[in-house]
């Protein structure tokens, strides 16, 4: 390189605030602050296992983010739907279906970041039982992989709207 400047075709701020964070906080420093966020999110995974209603693929503990599917018996409802109920209490937990070769199952994802705390963690889990009663009762899914809030790389001509030429 004939230059060390940040030189990137995006801007560059994200890279320069997390080698600030780098900086500021040590090697000591960051691995607190992970471990904290792995900490609340194998708290919260656990909790949410708990009640029942869903059963946990990962469960937050090698990184600060997991991922639940509905738990046998669960028919009254999808992952969309409480994805969308979580959405109408103010919370944004993505549902998706896995990519090609599992796209049978969907699930919910929740990711740990800085500043999530255990007091949030309770508040959404709060939120997530508010909303299981409600959805068992539906008596059947009302939202399906239509309303999946993420995509792994689908096929743009099927998940965008193209102008008509």
């Amino acid at each position: 390189m004939p230059t060390f400047a940040l030189n990137f075709s995006r801007p560059g701020a994200q890279v320069v605030a997390q080698y600030y964070n780098f900086l500021r906080l040590g090697y000591d420093g960051y691995r607190r602050v992970q471990r904290y966020c792995r900490d609340v999110a194998a708290d919260l995974a656990g909790r949410i296992a708990g009640l029942g209603a869903f059963r946990l693929l990962t469960d937050g503990r090698q990184l600060p983010v997991f991922a639940f599917t509905l738990a046998d018996g669960e028919t009254g409802y999808s992952v969309y739907d409480v994805s969308a109920a979580l959405r109408e209490q103010g919370w944004l937990v993505p549902a998706y279906t896995f990519p090609a070769h599992r796209e049978d199952l969907a699930v919910l994802r929740v990711v740990v970041r800085n500043g999530f705390s255990h007091d949030l963690a309770d508040l959404l889990l709060d939120a997530l039982r508010r909303a299981l009663p409600r959805l068992r009762a539906q008596g059947g899914p009302r939202r399906g992989q239509e309303s999946a809030s993420f995509s792994h790389g689908a096929d743009t001509a099927r998940t965008h709207h193209q102008p008509a030429h």
